[in-house]
């Protein structure tokens, strides 16, 4: 296992089934989001950010590392330090544009 210290007081089985459910309905929440843009008309424009973004964060969840939090919350987040002058469109959008 890990050489990191225990530091959450349930047990796996205890944190399985308190909060397992719970996000099940996420995951499943998460699915029927991809299958509805799967099934959205395609746009001019190449496939959105924010997309890439998610798909990301999700091979983040399925690696074995660890820190899983943070390294999505870094996938999701916008990297830069200095202001800018004005927001583009309606302002935050939940992920960063990462040049591919």
């Amino acid at each position: 296992m890990s050489d990191q210290p225990y530091t959450c007081p349930l047990t796996r089985r205890e944190v399985i089934d308190q909060y397992f459910l719970e996000h099940r309905a996420k995951m499943i929440d998460i699915a029927a989001f991809l299958d509805r843009i799967g099934r959205a008309r395609p746009a001019e424009a190449a496939q959105d950010f924010r997309v890439k973004a998610m798909e990301r964060a999700l091979s983040v969840l399925t690696d074995s590392d660890g820190d899983k939090a943070r390294r999505v919350l870094d996938v999701l987040s916008d990297p830069t330090v200095e202001p800018i002058a004005k927001s583009p469109g309606k302002g935050a959008s939940g992920a960063y544009p990462v040049a591919t």
